[in-house]
């Protein structure tokens, strides 16, 4: 019927923007304790200001940006699966677009802050970390299928 297929349009789009705002609290919470616990600035100041900024991230050492790549792929991995779990219907395409949408993010990221050069491995791990969410979550709702037809 037209109306379920309106309905699982409207809640596989909710799914998606429900997907990116769990890998956004994610990354943030992952990112925030980066920045307070594990390597905070010798003093404060305005994560808005972005010289100082960049100041804080050139004094940053390896371990930092690999929490910071855990963060980001993370994103992409927890919030592809949350739009996988909730989607009404294809599940692998919605985990893949919050991945997509990651990866635009974390393109317009490394414009804008400059990390360490092999950071740039994070970029073909966004959709790999999503596509293996969506597929996760695939695999699973076919095994329920299958389980609930031998019961």
């Amino acid at each position: 019927p037209p109306f379920t297929m309106v309905a699982n349009v409207v809640w596989n789009v909710v799914a998606v923007v429900v997907g990116l705002a769990v890998g956004s609290a994610f990354n943030m919470a992952l990112v925030l304790l980066n920045f307070y616990v594990l390597f905070p600035p010798e003093e404060a100041f305005d994560l808005e200001d972005t010289v100082l900024l960049q100041k804080y991230i050139d004094t940053l050492p390896t371990q930092a940006f690999l929490v910071v790549l855990m963060a980001h792929v993370g994103q992409s991995l927890v919030g592809g699966y949350a739009a996988a779990r909730l989607g009404a219907s294809h599940v692998v395409p919605l985990a893949l677009a919050v991945g997509f949408l990651t990866l635009v993010g974390g393109v317009i990221n490394m414009l804008m802050i400059q990390g360490p050069p092999w950071l740039i491995v994070e970029i073909p791990l966004y959709m790999l970390a999503a596509w293996l969410a969506g597929t996760h979550e695939h695999r699973r709702r076919h095994q329920q299928i299958t389980d609930f037809k031998t019961d």
